[in-house]
């Protein structure tokens, strides 16, 4: 017995107890109310609510102790399931206590206890999904994706969270959530099954820590066998690695006056506001730009607007990160920019340019704001230090606010320089925590010809990003983006198709997709006599297919024929999407494969096997495998 689970003889039972944890943990009312840790517990109800598919189709793939498996010991193949539930059952207790935390009910020791074992959850989450043996399961590539997605989400959302006190971290993390957190006037109790072998609380020393956790570690490897996650005496467990690497003997406290009050987060960009206190500015601009007149952290009512940079406190952040062998949150600092090399160069002058350019852009003349709009377009293309200068002078909120203009030509300019921005990795957050989204949309529904290009393009460098791939998909960018693909111009077609590919690795976004027409207009591409789309379409049909919804939509727009006689035409790369995509419709498909077989499908699938790309030749020999398959599989 592991976590409350029987290893030896789980079966069906134990997969569907763990799909009952991850339907209460998705069923809890995290979203209401004002809590302190709304948004991470918010954020964490979702990622695991990605789970559901994976726990599903492992239950259906059998009793998980007869499955096959290199190991001899079906208790040793089982190490990464009970990683899994412990992680899972960790998150439900977290949830239970962080979802009825608020600001004034307790100690700042207990909301930072809190803050901790959200990292380690999500750090238990990120390890346990990492080690899942997809060969042993007949896992679909789409919920395969979906996992991707949640582990590269959840390593994203840990090291946010930035460099802990590493006692607290091994603390937090031995710790199991059913004790009683007291909480001023009421008390919540997570109500779960008891983590066996937690390290003592009275451990309070980093490397007291760590032997704990090593000893362990050891001794589950005497109760259930070696494997990849327990390892002989001398050698590191992986996890004791990776939570090695975080330790540190000393490790940095920043400064209070240096974090920004909403955020908490180290300062990039430091601005004063008219009470005198200063805050991150784009945070502060957020605030002010959701139609707040008053100081987050005083209430006290601004009798201005205005943000002045604090260079005072950015140089001491900059002597401070310096001091203490830091690598510096922000691109610039006191009016130059580090080089690849290490060394910097003054660009004060540009600095100045670029602040006179911006505080344009809020001008009350129409032609003055063209005018500086279009110049920061034309810097914004030119380089990464300009991108990263714009970004630092506060220009991404005013842009953004010139996206809904009704001058067309400011508008095309504002749209065109957020793309630019967009090309610096660190200027995407900025943008999306703007809130660009909405208006990059509208401009994609109704903006000119060139703005609609570009807004296309900019959703597609923002959603490089996994969790931007969510809210732009939820934003109705998808419908939008269909459109320009099926009645744009060829640069606005090329750029709609990237967009909607990216968005599409996302599953949520595969079907909205469908719904909004992508497969007719795809069709259109492929049997298109000029030929000019026809790679675009194959690859995004190649993403598509795996999504049942999408799946169906293929079929019943007579697809299949027009793959298969890219199969004897096509070019090579055409062939090998072709060849893939006819995969995905016939998996657990025998009406399909009948399809395919009755159109002749066998001649050039077996071509393909002797001359195509090596993963042409995979497609075609797994194609070729189930068709052999099909008279016993039509018997069945």
């Amino acid at each position: 017995m592991v976590g409350g689970f029987t290893l030896a003889g789980a079966g069906e039972r134990t997969a569907d107890s763990v799909i009952e944890v991850v339907g209460e943990i998705t069923g809890m009312s995290c979203g209401n109310g004002r809590g302190v840790f709304k948004k991470e517990c918010v954020d964490l109800v979702r990622r695991i609510a990605l789970l559901k598919h994976l726990l599903e189709e492992i239950r259906d793939s059998g009793p998980l102790d007869v499955l096959p498996s290199e190991s001899s010991s079906s208790t040793t193949s089982l190490l990464w399931w009970n990683d899994l539930v412990v992680a899972l059952q960790a998150s439900k207790r977290l949830l239970a206590v962080a979802c009825c935390y608020s600001s004034g009910d307790s100690s700042d020791e207990a909301a930072e206890k809190i803050s901790f074992q959200f990292q380690c959850v999500m750090w238990k989450l990120e390890k346990a999904l990492g080690n899942i043996p997809y060969d042993r399961f007949d896992i679909s590539e789409e919920v395969q994706e979906q996992v991707v997605l949640a582990r590269s989400q959840l390593k994203r959302a840990t090291e946010r969270y930035g460099s802990m006190n590493s006692r607290n971290f091994f603390h937090a993390l031995s710790q199991p959530l059913e004790k009683e957190v007291s909480i001023t006037n009421h008390e919540v109790k997570a109500k779960a099954n008891h983590v066996p072998d937690t390290i003592d609380s009275e451990c309070h020393d980093a490397d007291q820590m760590m032997n704990k956790l090593e000893r362990r570690f050891s001794s589950v490897s005497s109760e259930v066998c070696p494997s990849d996650d327990v390892v002989a005496e001398g050698q590191e467990n992986s996890a004791i690695k990776s939570m090695a690497e975080i330790k540190k003997p000393d490790a940095l406290i920043i400064p209070a006056d240096f974090l920004c009050p909403i955020s908490l987060e180290l300062m990039r960009d430091p601005v004063i506001v008219a009470t005198g206190q200063t805050y991150e500015r784009s945070y502060i601009q957020r605030w002010i730009d959701c139609g707040n007149v008053t100081c987050p952290k005083t209430q006290q009512k601004l009798e201005h607007l205005t943000l002045t940079p604090n260079y005072v406190l950015r140089s001491l952040i900059s002597q401070w990160c310096t001091m203490h062998n830091i690598e510096q949150p922000i691109g610039l600092a006191n009016g130059k920019i580090k080089k690849s090399d290490g060394s910097f160069r003054d660009v004060s002058g540009d600095v100045v340019a670029i602040e006179a350019l911006v505080r344009k852009l809020s001008s009350r003349s129409v032609e003055e704001r063209r005018a500086a709009v279009a110049e920061i377009r034309s810097l914004s293309k030119r380089s990464t230090d300009n991108r990263i200068i714009i970004a630092e002078a506060g220009a991404i909120p005013v842009l953004v606010n010139l996206l809904t203009t009704d001058d067309v030509m400011t508008q095309e300019h504002a749209v065109t320089a957020i793309l630019n921005l967009s090309i610096y990795e660190n200027n995407k957050g900025l943008i999306m925590l703007a809130g660009a989204i909405p208006s990059i949309v509208q401009i994609l529904r109704a903006g000119s010809m060139e703005a609609r290009e570009n807004a296309a393009a900019t959703l597609f460098s923002l959603s490089l990003l996994d969790e931007n791939k969510i809210i732009i998909g939820a934003s109705g960018a998808i419908p939008a983006l269909v459109d320009l693909l099926q009645n744009g111009s060829t640069r606005g077609r090329k750029d709609a198709a990237t967009a909607l590919f990216n968005l599409c690795i996302y599953m949520g976004n595969k079907g909205r997709a469908v719904r909004a027409g992508i497969i007719s207009a795809l069709l259109k591409m492929l049997t298109d006599s000029r030929n000019c789309m026809v790679d675009e379409a194959l690859t995004i049909l190649s993403v598509l297919a795996s999504n049942p919804e999408a799946k169906i939509a293929i079929v019943k727009a007579s697809t299949i024929p027009v793959l298969i006689d890219l199969l004897r035409t096509g070019l090579p790369r055409n062939k090998e999407n072709a060849a893939a995509i006819l995969l995905s419709l016939c998996k657990r498909d025998t009406e399909n494969l009948a399809c395919i077989s009755r159109l002749g499908a066998v001649i050039p699938l077996t071509e393909l096997t002797k001359s195509g790309t090596e993963r042409a030749k995979r497609k075609a020999t797994s194609l070729l495998e189930h068709l052999r398959k099909l008279p016993q599989l039509q018997q069945v």
